[in-house]
């Protein structure tokens, strides 16, 4: 079975975040499935300086080229894969699922999704294929979710202001320790904290194992 793993670049504060990808990829492959990496082929929203969490205003980097750095080369162009090349479809967290793949730290519930990667997630819907999210990429999968009339439960940990921006998409906001997941099994969705709660890379392990077991779950 195939995974496709939707990457935003890489770093915490302008793509996917690293830890949360990488582990990811490893329970995955300790499950037996083999991970397809996936990223937009177009640029950032911007390029942020992770020693002193500044804006690179002078920068810019695309994100498919990034994403590379992470899958060591073996990342799709998003527009090429479609739902029928996929068992699992999952999002890392990372500042670049809501600045990149979507608009919601600028825009809030308002936010936009990027085409292709609404247009895959539909694609997911409409095949009752499971998708999973971590950290804030849960937003993204209410906005797409909550456009179609379907109120999906998810989860970012427990943090009220985002928990009541997500609600207000339409999905609804189950509090969840960063260790455990949340899975809504009516609409094959799995989505676990990390990063919005973990202290340490050991509980974004815990976070990513959770996930990738309920996904796991829901494709027996």
């Amino acid at each position: 079975m195939k995974a496709g793993i939707v990457l935003s670049g890489c770093g915490v504060m302008d793509g996917s975040e690293i830890h949360e990808a990488v582990l990811t990829l490893l329970h995955l492959d300790n499950k037996g499935l083999e991970a397809v990496c996936i990223a937009p082929d177009m640029n950032q929203m911007h390029v942020m300086n992770h020693v002193s969490n500044e804006p690179a205003p002078t920068e810019a980097r695309n994100m498919l080229l990034e994403s590379a750095r992470i899958a060591r080369g073996a990342v799709r162009d998003i527009a090429g894969v479609r739902a029928a090349d996929i068992d699992a479809l999952i999002f890392p967290g990372g500042f670049g699922a809501a600045k990149n793949l979507c608009t919601f730290a600028v825009d809030g519930p308002a936010c936009a999704v990027n085409s292709e990667v609404e247009r895959l997630i539909s694609e997911m819907i409409e095949a009752k294929k499971p998708i999973g999210a971590l950290c804030i990429a849960p937003a993204l999968i209410a906005r797409v979710f909550g456009k179609k009339g379907l109120n999906v439960t998810v989860t970012i940990g427990n943090d009220p202001d985002t928990a009541r921006a997500i609600e207000s998409m339409g999905a609804v906001h189950k509090d969840c320790p960063v260790h455990e997941a949340v899975i809504d099994e009516a609409h094959t969705v799995v989505t676990s904290p990390a990063y919005m709660l973990a202290q340490s890379i050991k509980d974004v392990d815990a976070s990513a194992g959770a996930l990738v077991n309920g996904i796991l779950g829901l494709l027996r």
